[in-house]
């Protein structure tokens, strides 16, 4: 794992841009696996101002984002869809039909989860995947388990997470029981892995994530095993990681 400190959200977001655009820069017909929630908002917003300002194309980028609530449609203002695309999607020249996430309108999840695993087998693996990470240690909606969710599944939210989203709607009765998520194994098989995170409040979990032991306990230890790690963390979230 590499770790780099920012001093602030702002030079982490900043720092976590460098690397998606590097990529894209390199690669410019790359695979990018993304994240919702807030942690990553600043990342796309470098993003933005980086197109706007001519020193990104992302004509020939393809998207796979990690996850999506259950029953929610796509112009629901909570729909991870509609997140990313007033978050990056509509501000830079992606062509959406390269942009792919869970449809969460599909009851059926055997047929949905077998969908999106094809999909992510056709475009060949991804070559980035951001991550945010959970206050449970959870990445995408892999929650605390007894073993490593492997492929795309749909997953029952952990209290702990309906709680930590709640914010986001009217009522905590509001907030989805299910979500579509990316499994572990995906994650682990791209070839390029950026985690992204902010806050004391994710110092304990963020420790454990480095140091502590790999358990699907904490979803995210398993990153410690990926070839390619790179974590980008404000001061207050590694306050507790002895680096």
């Amino acid at each position: 794992m590499k770790v780099l400190k920012a001093k602030d959200y702002q030079e982490l977001s900043r720092k976590a841009a460098n690397v998606i655009a590097a990529q894209v820069i390199m690669k410019p017909n790359c695979v990018l696996g993304l994240a919702t929630g807030s942690s990553p908002i600043g990342t796309y917003k470098q993003l933005i101002e980086r197109y706007e300002m001519g020193d990104l194309d992302f004509s020939g980028v393809s998207t796979i984002n990690l996850d999506e609530y259950k029953g929610l449609t796509r112009d629901n203002d909570q729909s991870y869809y509609y997140f990313m695309y007033n978050n990056l999607f509509k501000h830079v020249n992606i062509d959406l039909a390269r942009t792919n996430i869970p449809d969460g309108t599909e009851p059926d999840s055997d047929k949905e989860c077998a969908r999106y695993n094809k999909v992510i087998a056709d475009m060949g693996g991804i070559d980035l995947q951001l991550l945010g990470l959970g206050h449970n240690g959870h990445i995408g909606f892999n929650e605390p388990a007894d073993d490593f969710a492997t492929l795309t599944h749909c997953v029952d939210l952990q209290e702990s997470t309906i709680e930590a989203n709640k914010r986001f709607f009217a009522s905590i009765d509001d907030v989805p029981r299910q979500a579509y998520t990316m499994g572990i194994q995906t994650i682990m098989q791209a070839r390029k892995v950026l985690m992204v995170v902010s806050g004391a409040d994710k110092a304990d979990i963020l420790d454990k994530v480095i140091n502590g032991p790999v358990t699907p306990q904490v979803p995210a230890s398993i990153l410690q095993m990926h070839p390619d790690v790179t974590i980008v963390a404000d001061e207050a979230a590694l306050a507790k990681c002895n680096l």
